[in-house]
């Protein structure tokens, strides 16, 4: 099985597996509109439902991670502390409009962070790649190691910001002897403006530490191939962050995002041996009830059969070991 590699048409960055999707203002428009509205309203979880699943006890001892809301993270590891597309402002777009606020209180800001030695960025789309908070983290922590795709290093050297590596899909940097970091495919887009759609690629990341395995997914669509292939090439991945929001419309969101059956897909795929639930509940991107992620991720892994504490949708600011 081939390992996917970035390609480029046009000087834009494209999806191996999937057409060109066209996701512009005017789709964005047609959404809103009801265009791409489903046939069946979704909705919300039954009553007092709760995830079936006993939380795993924290020890300090061992390595931790914390949901600090969306797709940040703050994982702990053999001494070294990494954050993942770090968002702590109140809106997730330059324009303050209320759909885009923050739905939870920050569990820690970035002034109670801990030392933080390297921040993995996805991809460019506000809700990943946040100005504020991105300044705001180095000038406060200006040793950070900055791992970005390909194409995006740029952005960092107009604001000045050192230390900022840039991989393509299979590129590794060693934070040291002891950890490997390497960009692996997503099935996403990026851009920030009406003309800069895929001119920066979009990745997740395995992260190789002398103890343990994680695996970032960033933001993505389902394949068949990509997840496969990260199962394969990383057979004993201990932890993975993977989405479970933002999937309906479905024709308008799955190309790019997943439902929580098909992060049940990817965690199978890369044969995970815990997974946490990230981009939902903090910002409402889309139609599902706020609260529904949890619920279908509940039904995707009793339809597979699979022990409910192998995938977590933990509560922001929720710290667990894995």
């Amino acid at each position: 099985m081939a390992w996917s590699v970035s390609k480029r048409s046009f000087g834009r960055y494209v999806n191996p597996y999937i057409e060109d999707i066209k996701r512009d203002l005017w789709d964005a428009m047609l959404w809103r509109l009801g265009f791409y509205a489903e046939e069946t309203p979704r909705e919300p979880p039954p009553a007092n439902f709760e995830y079936p699943a006993n939380l795993l006890i924290y020890d300090r001892a061992h390595p931790t991670a914390v949901w600090i809301g969306h797709s940040t993270f703050m994982i702990e590891v053999n001494n070294l502390t990494f954050l993942t597309d770090p968002i702590f402002s109140p809106y997730c777009s330059p324009v303050h409009f209320q759909v885009f606020k923050r739905r939870h209180e920050l569990p820690m800001t970035i002034d109670e962070l801990p030392p933080i030695n390297c921040v993995l960025i996805s991809h460019n789309h506000y809700d990943h790649l946040d100005e504020k908070s991105v300044i705001s983290l180095h000038r406060k922590k200006n040793d950070i190691i900055w791992i970005v795709p390909r194409g995006l290093k740029r952005w960092f050297d107009n604001r000045k910001i050192g230390s900022v590596y840039e991989l393509d899909w299979g590129q590794s940097h060693r934070l040291n002897d002891h950890c490997r970091i390497t960009s692996v495919p997503t099935q996403h887009f990026s851009g920030r403006h009406l003309w800069d759609k895929n001119r920066t690629l979009w990745s997740g990341y395995v992260v190789e530490c002398k103890e343990k395995t994680f695996y970032f997914a960033g933001d993505t669509g389902y394949n068949a191939i990509d997840f496969k292939q990260i199962g394969i090439k990383w057979p004993s991945i201990d932890l993975s962050m993977i989405p479970i929001g933002a999937y309906v419309p479905k024709k308008f969101m799955q190309p790019v995002h997943i439902s929580p059956a098909e992060a049940v897909n990817i965690h199978c795929d890369i044969g995970s041996r815990l997974s946490l639930g990230m981009h939902w509940k903090t910002f409402r991107l889309s139609e599902e009830p706020i609260d529904l992620p949890p619920y279908e991720l509940y039904l995707a892994m009793k339809e597979r059969r699979l022990p409910y504490e192998a995938f977590l949708p933990i509560d922001p600011g929720r710290t667990i070991n894995w």
